[in-house]
């Protein structure tokens, strides 16, 4: 396996007859951890080729793939490859979705692939709707005894595509070459220390989300690191695994969520961490960071031996494979305090920490090696564009959503953000700026407002502006921790927390069963999904108060 820092000719195939793996996968398997070396694990991948290859996958065919974190998955999907199969990622169903609408989409993004095959775990077949169950394959019946000879996609075939879980937009599959994933593969070989040798990594993230599949997955396959990863439904059900997995395997790297590092640094304000942590970096994507957030967490695993400097905030999407930016390694993260009002308006304002009306951005680094960022209006907020060696071939069967994004070599992100001093920071998406009584607001600013009012969940409210006449009005759509005997009085806070913070109106407070609010596997809230269900009047409400 590769061991030095350049970049791997290809995927994982100059690493499939590397009898010298040291490393190995461990994963959650009905209750405990089993481990499988690297090496048995690409052995158990070449005979699901051969078992694969009997089912009509040859070179270029495109396999739908329900992707979950146990070690027959992880076989599989490597095992697709060395068949020559391309990968195509289905979503999971999103928390708070409707089943019904899952299905449907399920089943037309299957058909649109024209695959032979669903592969899914036995645990999972009742997600796959009648018309295509005969389609269906679980991924613990593809171990065999047979060998071929192996075909895995050439560079500039495609390899992945990976389809979103629509947290702003109707799902689309971004199309992955075997060129920008090894590419990528170097990237974020260039994030961490280089004279920190070999690394144990540990990860809850989905395979189904770029971060779990490229950064937590692949990266440790190729460099032959030790790689723990646990599961979603485990950190969820339990937060505190999380860093009781760090301090059991000494792991070097993880890598988590805003929300993650919250519900974590909760889970242990009450029952302290025992043991000492040997992390050297964290890396925190997949949604906006939060310095009060890194502070806490910090301060609660400081017995522990954590350190300010372990956070790494880091930019990416699927469009651009994972990473795009990232913070140094050694240095603790960066952040600028800005006026909120003036920053909707796309104007970067510098104002004191504690001006009732600041937001604090966290930078998410510079760019990575041989990656440039720029935004569309330079000195201002406004939306971030991607050059990227690791850019997706366009989106699947969507030629006008690519010709829209993919502009000129790069690709027009949907993020808003600016650069400063070198760094990127990013605020937020597009989508997020409303138009409220003829003022611009950010949305994420006033969620974050919300989330300080107890008992409000944590990352569990999202604001939608809906037309209602000339001025339109603003709705907050919230879960709480508990029931409460006083709506009408949290709404009333919760309205002046917005007013004091953007100088806007709240006009209806819809109070939502708890979890029920859309959300992605990797926890962002779905706000486009969310306003279709306001709209349709489908959404679990406990109480609504009129503002």
């Amino acid at each position: 396996m590769s061991s030095d820092g350049g970049e791997p000719r290809t995927l994982i195939w100059d690493a499939l007859d590397d009898t010298s793996a040291r490393g190995s996968l461990c994963t959650w398997e009905d209750g405990r951890f089993v481990v499988t070396s690297w090496c048995g694990v690409l052995s158990r991948a070449r005979r699901v080729a051969a078992r694969l290859r009997g089912f009509g996958v040859v070179p270029g065919t495109r396999v739908a793939c329900v992707l979950t974190n146990s070690v027959h998955v992880v076989c599989g999907l490597l095992g697709v490859w060395l068949a020559g199969g391309v990968i195509a990622s289905v979503p999971l169903p999103s928390r708070g979705a409707d089943p019904r609408e899952y299905l449907r989409q399920l089943g037309t993004t299957v058909g649109s692939l024209a695959s032979p095959l669903l592969l899914i775990e036995d645990r999972l077949r009742w997600l796959v709707p009648d018309a295509i169950a005969d389609l269906v394959r679980s991924w613990e019946s593809l171990d065999g005894s047979g060998r071929i000879d192996v075909t895995p996609p050439d560079a500039d075939d495609v390899a992945f595509i990976q389809f979103s879980s629509g947290s702003t937009d109707m799902p689309k599959g971004c199309m992955l070459t075997s060129r920008a994933i090894s590419r990528q593969l170097g990237v974020i070989h260039s994030m961490f220390d280089p004279d920190s040798g070999r690394q144990r990594m540990a990860s809850w993230l989905p395979l189904s989300h770029d971060m779990g599949m490229f950064g937590c997955l692949l990266y440790p396959l190729v460099r032959d690191y030790d790689l723990v990863l646990s599961s979603p439904e485990r950190f969820a059900m339990a937060p505190r695994t999380w860093f009781q997995d760090l301090v059991t395997f000494r792991s070097t790297i993880t890598v988590g969520t805003n929300t993650g590092l919250h519900l974590v640094a909760r889970a242990h304000q009450h029952s302290p961490l025992v043991g000492k942590l040997a992390l050297d970096t964290l890396v925190v994507g997949a949604e906006r960071v939060d310095l009060g957030v890194l502070r806490r967490t910090q301060a609660t695993f400081a017995p522990n031996g954590l350190d300010m400097s372990a956070f790494m905030p880091a930019y990416g999407m699927a469009e651009a494979t994972l990473a795009v930016t990232a913070g140094h390694w050694s240095q603790p993260p960066k952040a600028v305090a800005l006026d909120a009002v003036a920053l909707a308006d796309g104007e970067l304002v510098d104002t004191a920490a504690d001006d009732p009306r600041a937001t604090t951005v966290v930078s998410a680094g510079r760019p990575l090696a041989g990656i440039g960022v720029a935004t569309a209006d330079p000195g201002r907020l406004s939306e971030i564009h991607v050059d990227s060696p690791c850019l997706a071939a366009g989106y699947f069967a969507d030629p006008v959503r690519t010709r829209e994004r993919f502009v000129d070599g790069g690709f027009r992100s949907g993020d808003l953000g600016f650069v400063r001093d070198d760094e990127l920071y990013v605020v937020g998406r597009v989508d997020d700026l409303l138009s409220v009584g003829g003022r611009k607001v950010y949305a994420r600013e006033l969620e974050a407002t919300v989330d300080l009012i107890e008992p409000v969940r944590h990352g569990r409210s999202v604001v939608l502006d809906l037309p209602a006449g000339a001025a339109g009005e603003l709705v907050l759509l919230v879960e709480l921790k508990h029931d409460v005997d006083d709506y009408p009085a949290f709404a009333a806070e919760a309205a002046r927390a917005i007013m004091a913070k953007a100088g806007v109106g709240l006009s209806r407070c819809l109070f939502l069963q708890r979890n029920t609010l859309p959300r992605t596997p990797s926890g962002k809230v779905q706000r486009f999904r969310s306003r279709i269900l306001l709209l349709r009047d489908e959404l679990a409400l406990t109480a609504a108060v009129d503002l």
